[in-house]
């Protein structure tokens, strides 16, 4: 199906959304950057965290390696594939382990950002109708996706490509799934939160932005990195128009017609991504030549500029506060402590959860150090507990608390479309107090080790230290929470308040901007302005419901006027110095590893998984899953490994400071080993895009074949390093 003819109204469609963004994020920046500035020279107060917080978490680590089945559409057929997943969290499958090995270029790399993990294929087919009404399979006809095992893992996108995989059991699909989980929710918080001026900017853009569309409360696919979220504001504009446009152009039987249409919607969102990428690098860039001079005009005339959006406050504040006040008296106060409490339950146990699985996971080790040999089974076992924040099966048992997040009839009330946001963002705070409580123990013990002498000594010391570290992530887990209900209720809250107020009070702003000089007009926004007083009418109700669950003590809350003061005035300072390696530092290796080797001996998060139940040989779970009279894969002519369960595999060595996808930006997403940020498309839908400056058309590179398969592509020639650029959402 060629779709070329539709290339120039998607581009028009597009630049139309992309030039109304660019517009709401040139306001922004301005007002982000006084922000940022006024908070510099200001600063703020508030309590101070008692543990210590690790700059990079996983350094020369991977999450995990193993090996997985996965549904080669152009083929219609399952290859194994060696699967591996590096510190940034993307999937990267190779051709086998081999080919990893042998630092060959991967099949395919994936970022998770804004997928939806589906073990069930029933699930997966009510989805793909849904997403193009009309078109179902008639009874008989094979359906779109036959899984060869009960174990399916599917990765499916509104927008993008789908991806297929299947274990041999149930126990290897729990941790798969798992594994999957972790990687979508840190690929979905893809915003560097270190970003002062920026992402508020860009975040506050895609609020507004939305807003002038009339479309208030949370939006699920505000997901992965700036390029990813605005390709989904497009696409969700879009893709209703190319429903229509396309829908009725498709051929065939049911299946078929809703595998194209997935081919063409991959095929669009590609197109889309390239150009949103290329505007607003460009709107970025053309803002940060800017900066200086704002900067420089917002530290000279600071007191102006305060002044000035004082008098609009206020003058704002009488017309609107009245209308407000009235709104969340009638509307939104006597909800508010409902939904405290509906947010509480869960995200309080889930808190607990941490607190036990990091208790237990000390104990434990303290025990075994004991029982087993003292200082050498100490370093073994501190290489392990030192990423549990980051084990994905481990931590398995706290996420799961956040599933009871119901809203009910409130999510109704105030248009909350779906509580995932929540739900990810306490699971993103759990893994940082796990990762933080880890890191201040393993700082405390290794500064007391010197003094110790024998195994009692380490036992007290392991246990006093565990003690200390509670009482701490106690402190810290309260003020995180009561900050994380604050920002809930708002989130909540202020789209239904303005949603509500827009009738009477929006169209009456206009007359407010006359009230702001000119020269301070990139800083101050009446807009925002309106907002910030919205929120004022609701900020005094909610601090008070969360303050008075505080004193009532629900659920370990802390008073805000209960301070740790003076608690390991040192501990700080020893959380500035070098990371700490336990291998290395007591392993008595006095030379380094070349890089080969250390890329054969994993330093992994996640043990291969292990499974007691009996499965399969590699090799004849292989052939059961090629479909009769498929062609026998053509593996690279190294000699092959042993037949071993596909579940039992031994650990495969992996260290993440070789793996080929290691992106050095915060939240980075999987990069392409290719020097352009091209996507080759396995989509059998040809989309021409306009030539640009920055990056030919995706589908340019779209049909290459290898020599190692027949009828499979080649991937992306490497440059010796994947560190540069950003992937987009599918496969590279």
């Amino acid at each position: 199906l060629c779709l070329t003819w539709l290339c120039c109204p998607i581009a028009e469609k597009t630049g139309k959304v992309l030039g109304e963004f660019c517009r709401c994020y040139r306001e922004q920046f301005g007002v982000a950057l006084f922000n940022s500035v006024r908070y510099e020279i200001e600063g703020a107060g508030g309590p101070q965290a008692q543990l210590l917080h690790r700059k990079v978490p996983l350094e020369d680590h991977v999450i995990y390696s193993g090996n997985i089945f996965q549904y080669i559409e152009e083929h219609k057929k399952w290859r194994n594939r060696f699967c591996v997943v590096p510190h940034n969290y993307g999937l990267v499958l190779y051709e086998n382990k081999l080919a990893y090995e042998r630092e060959l270029p991967p099949r395919v790399l994936v970022n998770s950002a804004g997928y939806k993990i589906l073990t069930s294929v029933e699930q997966y087919l009510e989805l793909v109708s849904n997403s193009l009404p009309g078109v179902t399979p008639k009874s008989g006809q094979s359906p779109i996706l036959k899984c060869p095992t009960d174990f399916p893992l599917i990765l499916w996108h509104p927008y993008a490509r789908h991806y297929y995989f299947c274990v041999m059991t149930g126990k290897e699909q729990e941790k798969w799934r798992a594994v999957f989980q972790d990687c979508v929710r840190h690929c979905n918080n893809g915003i560097s939160e270190d970003s002062k001026v920026e992402a508020p900017a860009f975040t506050d853009a895609i609020r507004m932005y939305r807003q002038s569309k009339e479309q208030y409360g949370t939006w699920d696919m505000l997901c992965g990195n700036e390029t990813q979220i605005l390709s989904n504001l497009v696409m969700e504009e879009l893709l209703p128009e190319l429903r229509s446009t396309i829908g009725p152009r498709l051929k065939g039987k049911a299946p078929e017609r809703q595998r194209t249409w997935i081919q063409v919607s991959d095929a669009v969102y590609r197109m889309v991504y390239e150009l949103a990428k290329a505007q607003y690098d460009a709107e970025v860039a053309r803002c940060e030549q800017e900066r200086p001079q704002l900067e420089s005009t917002i530290r000279t005339d600071m007191d102006q500029i305060i002044t000035s959006k004082e008098h609009l406050a206020s003058k704002i504040r009488a017309f609107v506060l009245p209308k407000a006040e009235v709104c969340v008296r009638n509307h939104v106060q006597p909800y508010i402590s409902s939904i405290l409490e509906a947010l509480m339950t869960p995200t309080s146990q889930g808190f607990t959860e941490v607190r036990e699985v990091f208790f237990k996971e000390v104990t434990d080790m303290n025990m075994n150090v004991v029982n087993e040999g003292g200082l050498e089974k100490l370093v073994e076992y501190m290489e392990k507990l030192s990423h549990l924040a980051f084990h994905p099966v481990k931590m398995q048992s706290c996420y799961e608390k956040m599933d009871q997040l119901k809203l009910e009839g409130l999510q109704q009330r105030f248009d909350v479309s779906s509580t995932s946001v929540f739900k990810q963002r306490a699971q993103i705070h759990m893994r940082q107090q796990m990762d933080d409580a880890v890191y201040t123990f393993e700082t405390l013990l290794h500064q007391e080790l010197g003094k110790l002498h024998g195994k009692d000594d380490l036992c007290k010391s392991i246990q006093r230290i565990l003690e200390r570290v509670l009482k701490k992530f106690d402190y810290d887990s309260s003020t995180v929470r009561k900050k994380f209900f604050r920002e809930a209720l708002l989130q909540i809250t202020i789209p239904f308040l303005l949603k509500k107020l827009a009738p009477t009070c929006k169209g009456e702003l206009a007359k407010f901007q006359e009230l702001i000089f000119e020269d301070f007009a990139s800083f101050i926004l009446v807009e925002n302005t309106y907002e910030e007083v919205v929120l004022q009418s609701v900020m005094k109700d909610i601090m008070q419901a969360v303050k008075e669950a505080a004193g009532q003590r629900k659920h370990n809350l802390y008073r805000d006027s209960m301070v740790m003061h003076n608690s390991d005035p040192n501990l700080h300072l020893l959380g500035e110095g070098v990371a700490i390696d336990w291998s290395e530092e007591y392993s008595g290796q006095p030379e380094a590893e070349p890089a080969a080797d250390r890329r054969r001996r994993a330093k992994q998060v996640v043990s291969v998984i292990q499974d007691d139940e009996g499965t399969l040989p590699y090799g004849v779970a292989a052939e059961a899953l090629l479909q009769p009279g498929s062609p026998e894969p053509r593996e690279p002519q190294e000699p092959p490994e042993p037949p071993a369960g596909l579940s039992s595999m031994p650990a495969s060595p992996v260290p993440g400071a070789a793996s080929p996808s290691v992106p050095s930006v915060p939240h980075a997403t999987p990069a392409p080993p290719s020097p352009r940020a091209d996507v080759p498309a396995e989509a059998k839908v040809s989309l021409a895009t306009p030539a640009s400056p920055r990056a030919q058309s995706p589908s340019a590179a779209c049909h290459q074949h290898g020599d190692n398969e027949q009828g499979e592509r080649s991937p992306p020639q490497p440059r010796g390093t994947t560190e540069s650029g950003e992937g987009v959402q599918t496969e590279f």
